[in-house]
């Protein structure tokens, strides 16, 4: 192969806290103001990093954003000092403060979504940044995602960047949490899944009651567009409102894929049949096998899957050909998942080993390995390309971890976002952090 899937994950940032801002996302619901450790996640999360990178996969880093988000409390009106506006926002509301301090770009399976050069018009991976418009507290990251990610990939004869969609509810784009690509090799042509929760225009019938679907058809064929996909090899699909109304807030709590492997719960599409049997016949067309491996509700049921995040894994391919799966700890402590995983594991099948890493600070704010990372499949060429500074190795582990250590508190809650103290240090550490990674000026402050 000359192509590989790099995963860049999300560092956790210093305002790393439990606030339940997710509606839909039930892990993050229930452990609403728990106190939380972000250098304890921050360390977690650089520890699936650096084991990923010895293992000989494509690993790359991608930087906090600054929190608390003062620009947005002074477009609502707060003014003054930086001291003055933190003040005013935790007095006129603690739970706005919280919302403008959330650390939720960790979880950058939602920064963007990513086409290789194999499957775009103008030979060229594409990105188009989320615009992550159905929360709040995140509808806020776009401008910082794209600073991030144009530095990042930052060559224009191979990458090419598209502004966020709109924000409206119409257009709401939740990135690459609800896509999927299935392949022969990383950078030859494949078939690329679009995911969608409701049309955008028209309000249907099949819509989840209970949860809101974040992602609508109307987004996922403008990025299919910006992307120069061809429709012979793209597939649209709605997700089973029913398991929204579970829980799934994204797809990738559902389902995985790699290369020709599709892991997905049986009730994960609201036509099953029919998606598969297109995603099948795009595939052959190419001459590809495709491989879905369905998990029945009588083996993991859909409660059990968002409760452990058995979907919300990484799948990785092993150079023996077969496929590592990387899940959370929950899922080994859940014995009817963990049986399941065993039996996985020994089938004789694709997926031949299961790792598992401790990832529960992250998870009890709704989020585990898939989405911390966003995969990239890139050539040599491209891979060539990405800033060199982001790409994990021993010298700069060991550099984040001293850089946490000095940086990161071991205890947050929500009334501590106030500290005007607290403020400096992000800006301390992310200052530093650009410079650790070589990516410039990428803050506002830093301007």
């Amino acid at each position: 192969m000359s192509g590989s899937e790099a995963n860049f994950d999300g560092l956790v940032g210093p305002t790393h806290h439990y606030a339940g801002l997710s509606f839909g996302n039930e892990a993050s619901t229930r452990n609403q103001n728990a106190a939380a450790n972000p250098q304890l996640a921050a360390k977690q999360g650089l520890l699936k990093m650096k084991a990923l990178a010895d293992l000989g996969f494509a690993q790359g880093v991608l930087p906090p954003h600054e929190r608390p988000h003062l620009a947005t409390l002074r477009q609502m009106g707060f003014g003054g000092s930086d001291r003055e506006v933190l003040a005013q926002a935790q007095a006129y509301s603690p739970r706005l403060l919280s919302s403008l301090s959330s650390a939720s770009s960790m979880w950058v399976a939602n920064a963007a979504t990513v086409s290789p050069s194999a499957d775009s018009a103008d030979g060229r991976a594409h990105f188009t940044v989320a615009n992550l418009n159905n929360k709040f507290h995140r509808a806020i990251e776009a401008d910082t995602t794209s600073a991030i990610l144009r530095a990042t990939f930052k060559h224009d004869g191979h990458f090419a960047h598209h502004d966020a969609l709109p924000q409206v509810a119409a257009l709401g784009d939740e990135g690459a949490a609800n896509h999927n690509r299935l392949c022969g090799d990383y950078d030859k042509p494949g078939v690329q899944v679009f995911v969608y929760g409701r049309d955008g225009l028209v309000t249907g019938e099949n819509e989840p009651v209970r949860y809101p679907a974040r992602q609508t058809r109307l987004a996922s064929d403008a990025v299919a567009r910006l992307h120069q996909l061809s429709a012979d090899r793209t597939v649209f699909v709605q997700q089973n409102p029913e398991a929204i109304d579970r829980g799934v807030f994204h797809n990738d709590v559902i389902s995985v894929s790699n290369r020709n492997v599709l892991f997905h719960h049986q009730q994960t599409f609201a036509n099953s049949d029919a998606a598969l049997d297109e995603i099948r016949r795009k595939m052959a067309a190419l001459e590809l096998d495709f491989h879905p491996i369905e998990v029945p509700q009588a083996k993991v049921s859909i409660d059990d899957a968002v409760a452990t995040y058995l979907f919300n894994s990484q799948l990785l391919s092993k150079n023996d050909g077969k496929m590592m799966i990387v899940v959370p700890e929950e899922s080994r402590q859940h014995s009817g998942v963990w049986d399941y995983l065993c039996e996985l594991q020994d089938s004789g099948g694709p997926i031949n080993q299961v790792e598992v890493f401790d990832l529960r600070e992250s998870m009890r704010n709704g989020g585990g390995p898939a989405c911390l990372r966003l995969r990239v499949a890139l050539n040599r060429a491209e891979l060539a390309a990405v800033n060199d500074g982001s790409l994990m190795n021993d010298a700069l582990f060991a550099r984040l971890n001293q850089w946490v250590d000095s940086h990161y508190r071991d205890r947050m809650h929500a009334e501590d976002l106030a500290d005007p103290q607290l403020l400096t240090e992000v800006r301390y550490a992310l200052d530093e952090l650009t410079q650790i990674l070589g990516l410039g000026v990428i803050y506002p402050f830093q301007r």
